[in-house]
């Protein structure tokens, strides 16, 4: 702190403030990262809600040793954005202050100094937003995702098989694991050019997977030219995607999500084009909560406990999804359904291949590098963390919004 202090002492100017650089991923740039005067208002606000809970003694235990982080990271920043100058003083040599501090020395020891007092503070400002909005307990599961063609045929079946492939070599490049647990392909579709799935699961295991691929989830809209179309004309096609928690390593039979008695177990053969195995084994499991009515297919192995397994396994993740939805209800929080449909207004997301773009219709940003996303590279992460921030700017706005009773 007391560097940020001596940086700024000297560097304090009533020129005209520049406008501090953006890296700007389309002609419209995504949201900057929340102000500092909304995240310090945003703190105070969310304590002075804390002193008119109701929470019981243990919740209100737990929620003081919260408020303790909050209040000590606030007076940090607070301490600091005082005395901070502005990003731009340090680069306009034009500015004259040597008037009011003419110890050349001290001024140059200032500059030198002001970029690791802006880290600093920069870090101070990310410690308050952690302890205003704390991640998730969910975030660092693993995922599940579920993904379903749509609207436009064979070449929805296409663009599913592609997007499995795009997580699958997204989860690589994270050093996670992906493994796809169930598929269902569309017959002769995808022959010569890879596969084509109607539904597919996809299981990544990984710290902090779920906190990353949730935001994947909804309605990939796909703009191309499909290899069976003979006259250049381009076909809009729809994948919907579902997210869920999951985790990783074998589950207990009995948890706190169900009951092995709320469970029924139905073993089956194997249906499918073909094969030696197919039609002459009862291998396939097919599980079914009672209380819920969710029911889990898998057919995927030859082995039936491989596949007993891995069904009780997406059985979880859809139990824990639907207990959190319930949860964030019970406590008046706004369900977002990730995917209402397939139809194509629902979608979040467009790729269009003929102008090598990616459109995420939730910030909005529009971005090229089309064939680095599909491949699973850095345009995703770009993607992902525009829309963090994006999450990041309605939280602070919904702790603002909040009345005091």
């Amino acid at each position: 702190m007391r560097l940020v202090r001596a940086a700024s002492a000297v560097l304090k100017c009533t020129c005209q403030p520049a406008v501090p650089l953006r890296r700007s991923y389309a002609s419209a740039p995504g949201p900057a990262p929340p102000a500092p005067d909304k995240l310090i208002s945003a703190a105070h606000k969310l304590i002075d809600l804390s002193h008119t809970s109701t929470d019981n003694a243990i919740e209100a235990s737990k929620r003081k040793k919260e408020l303790e982080e909050l209040r000590s990271a606030l007076s940090d920043v607070e301490e600091g954005t005082e005395v901070k100058p502005t990003p731009s003083s340090a680069s306009r040599p034009s500015c004259d202050a040597s008037a009011d501090y003419p110890d050349e020395e001290l001024r140059e020891l200032a500059t030198s100094d002001l970029p690791l007092a802006s880290s600093t503070l920069a870090s101070l400002r990310a410690r308050l937003l952690s302890a205003l909005l704390p991640p998730s307990p969910t975030s660092s599961l693993s995922a599940i995702l579920e993904v379903k063609s749509g609207v436009g045929g064979s070449e929805s079946a296409l663009f599913a098989a592609e997007l499995v492939r795009m997580y699958s070599r997204l989860a690589v490049r994270k050093g996670w694991k992906a493994t796809l647990v169930e598929s269902v392909g569309l017959p002769g579709v995808g022959m010569g050019t890879g596969d084509a799935y109607r539904e597919a699961i996809l299981e990544v295991v990984g710290e902090g997977a779920f906190g990353v691929l949730r935001r994947e989830a909804g309605v990939h809209r796909v703009q191309r030219v499909p290899a069976t179309e003979s006259q250049g004309r381009v076909h809009t096609s729809t994948v919907g995607i579902i997210v869920l928690p999951s985790e990783s390593g074998p589950a207990p039979v009995d948890d706190d999500l169900f009951e092995q008695k709320d469970v029924k177990v139905e073993v089956m053969r194997s249906r499918g084009a073909g094969g030696q195995h197919v039609n002459k084994t009862e291998s396939a499991i097919r599980l079914t909560h009672i209380p819920t009515g969710i029911s889990v297919s898998m057919q995927d192995s030859r082995s039936q406990h491989e596949n007993r397994t891995k069904a009780y396994r997406v059985l979880r993740a859809r139990l824990m999804d639907r207990r959190l939805n319930a949860e964030m209800e019970a406590r008046r929080s706004v369900r977002r359904t990730q995917v209402r449909g397939t139809d194509r207004s629902e979608k979040i997301r467009t790729y269009n291949f003929p102008q090598d773009r990616i459109t995420d219709h939730r910030i909005p940003l529009t971005i090229s590098g089309l064939d680095d996303a599909m491949e699973g590279g850095e345009t995703l992460d770009m993607v992902s963390r525009e829309l963090e921030i994006k999450e990041e700017e309605e939280n602070l706005d919904a702790i603002l919004a909040s009345e005091v009773p």
